[in-house]
């Protein structure tokens, strides 16, 4: 009966040793999370107001973020578990085999994640670029360790994949300070070229925002079925180009109309012949 209560008091004794080492390790871990954290969503704000002093790319600023607040993350967990007592032998061996599932399970992840880190190395667009890619047209408004923040044109914000856009086609409209747009404007056989090229001169020469240089160019490019077709072709800004693009229909048509030139419509004449009886 003694052996039964000295044995019972050895336990009671070990599980509280047990609770109190573990307990504590176990709150210290808690406590470290919280504050590592907290430590290193701090330390990644800190970083981005360096680089913002010293003027770092907007898309290089936010790459680097994202990805230092992840390193961080990773660091924090590696120390909990060590903390909690784990081997970290037997910790890494975990890691490789998980990382290696992961990294089959993940490749397309991993994809993109080396695609963000190319689009910073190339920089084929940056932070406020206006692009085209995978189908979608808008301004970029972060960059990213996985993924290319787009805003559209009509407000809607799109996520693509930073893998595609490092490996497929991908169009800048904010590159070049100026583009050049064309048009194509249709007029009525009988009708005067030269004065339906003087009210399109007219046009360019009155609106500020089209480019003296390159000089616009004006020219009968095709005689189509039911229209001759005047091509018109002019340069300006590139913040200029849309606005200027959609105001240049209604203007040359108002020209038309004070010229009396007129805009065919798609049309096809009959000729009937009267059969002779024989």
């Amino acid at each position: 009966m003694l052996l039964l209560e000295v044995n019972f008091q050895e336990i009671l004794d070990s599980a509280g040793q047990f609770i109190v080492i573990y307990g504590l390790r176990f709150l210290g871990a808690v406590i470290l999370l919280i504050v590592g954290l907290w430590l290193s969503g701090k330390a990644s704000k800190i970083l981005y107001s360096m680089m913002e002093k010293r003027e770092v790319e907007p898309s290089l600023r936010s790459f680097l973020k994202s990805f230092f607040s992840t390193l961080l993350k990773i660091l924090v967990i590696i120390t909990i578990f060590t903390l909690v007592g784990v081997p970290m032998t037997s910790f890494i061996a975990i890691i490789g085999a998980a990382g290696l599932a992961i990294g089959l399970a993940l490749s397309g992840t991993l994809q993109n994640f080396a695609g963000g880190v190319l689009l910073l190395i190339i920089k084929p667009f940056k932070v406020g670029d206006f692009i085209e890619a995978q189908g979608f047209m808008g301004t970029v408004k972060d960059i990213q360790i996985f993924n290319t923040i787009l805003q559209t044109i009509d407000n809607v914000i799109v996520v693509i994949p930073n893998g595609g856009l490092s490996t497929e086609s991908v169009t800048n409209y904010s590159v070049n300070p100026t583009r050049r747009g064309q048009w194509v404007f249709g007029i009525a056989y009988g009708d005067s070229v030269e004065t339906a090229k003087k009210a399109i001169m007219g046009v360019l020469e009155n609106d500020p925002r089209v480019l003296k240089d390159p000089e616009p160019m004006i020219f009968l490019s095709k005689l189509n079925d039911s229209s001759v077709d005047i091509t018109v072709r002019a340069w300006a800004k590139a913040e200029d180009f849309w606005p200027f693009s959609f105001a240049i229909h209604e203007k040359v048509y108002d020209a038309f109309n004070k010229e009396g030139v007129n805009i065919p419509f798609p049309q096809m004449d009959v000729h009937l012949h009267k059969k002779e009886k024989e």
